[in-house]
């Protein structure tokens, strides 16, 4: 079902405000980086879009949008939103492409590993065996060749000698790209298979990501882009919303508890002033050493 494109009337108020949008676009930048007026759009029922030049550096081909409103029945213009938007020849960053595209065949060297993920398309199970080499050839095999009809000459022993001395040695555990690798080419399932005397020894690789694709490779050869390369599954994480417009009603806030007052401390009973001691008092001393002079007695009369 293809959906008709739904156009809106220009609305005059919103239209005849080119000051009020300039004004807009002065809050957010220079004026110098403001050039001239260069249109206007319906974005819906009295809502419209004025257009302005943009110099901003680094922006090549951007323009300042400036969406304005107003109510039914009022012609007061206020300000939606304001935006530097690209152009139709704008200079724009390329487009983001996932991590596990980037990888271009060839893009392996020595060193590099490619983990492989678990339902790549490109494998089947081992158990499947769709990969072994067929016992019987005859239909692989042309009719006219026959006893006499076939090639005239084959491969000898010591021409398949030099050809595996020479495949070994580009393509063998020596090579530098197989030196950084931890698992061979025996084991891995983007390894094709081979009949005759060779087939023991090498294979042909079919991974697009690997230096050797579609090359010859002995078995005891590896790379980074082997098939059972795998990482540990990480954590699932859950697409993460923002919601900037609802919110939850948590009802009014609890009331804070009243702190407890203190309790008055215990009053102690007060302390017994001490008794103050009595005074000292002279004391007449005793003795030979006493001072008579200093006693007094009763006055005795003296007769005549």
């Amino acid at each position: 079902m293809v959906q008709e494109e739904v156009t809106w009337d220009v609305d005059e108020v919103c239209a005849a405000a080119v000051d009020t949008a300039r004004a807009a676009v002065l809050e957010e930048a220079e004026s110098a980086l403001i050039g001239t007026h260069t249109g206007l759009v319906a974005d819906g029922p009295l809502v419209v879009t004025h257009y302005f030049e943009g110099h901003v550096p680094g922006y090549t081909g951007w323009r300042w949008a400036v969406t304005l409103t107003r109510a039914p029945g009022d012609d007061t213009v206020t300000v939606d939103e304001t935006a530097l938007l690209p152009d139709g020849d704008a200079l724009l960053a390329p487009a983001w492409v996932p991590w596990k595209k980037r990888i271009q065949p060839g893009d392996i060297g020595a060193g590099d590993v490619l983990v492989t993920e678990p339902d790549d398309p490109r494998l089947l199970p081992g158990m499947s065996q769709t990969d072994a080499p067929a016992v019987e050839d005859d239909d692989l095999r042309p009719l006219q060749w026959e006893l006499g009809l076939g090639r005239v000459r084959i491969l000898s022993p010591e021409g398949r000698r030099e050809a595996a001395q020479r495949w070994y040695r580009e393509v063998g555990p020596r090579a530098t790209v197989a030196r950084g690798a931890d698992l061979s080419c025996a084991t891995c399932g983007f390894l094709l298979l081979i009949g005759g005397p060779l087939g023991q020894a090498f294979g042909v690789c079919a991974n697009g990501y690997s230096p050797a694709d579609g090359r010859v490779v002995a078995m005891t050869f590896g790379c980074g882009a082997h098939s059972e390369t795998t990482q540990a599954a990480p954590v699932p994480v859950a697409q993460t919303v923002v919601d900037e417009v609802g919110y939850d009603d948590l009802g009014p806030l609890p009331e804070p508890e009243p702190e407890p007052e203190p309790e008055p401390e215990a009053q102690s009973e007060p302390e017994a002033e001490p008794e103050p001691e009595p005074e000292a008092t002279d004391v007449p001393q005793d003795g030979p050493d006493a001072d008579h002079d200093t006693m007094q007695g009763p006055e005795v009369e003296e007769d005549a």
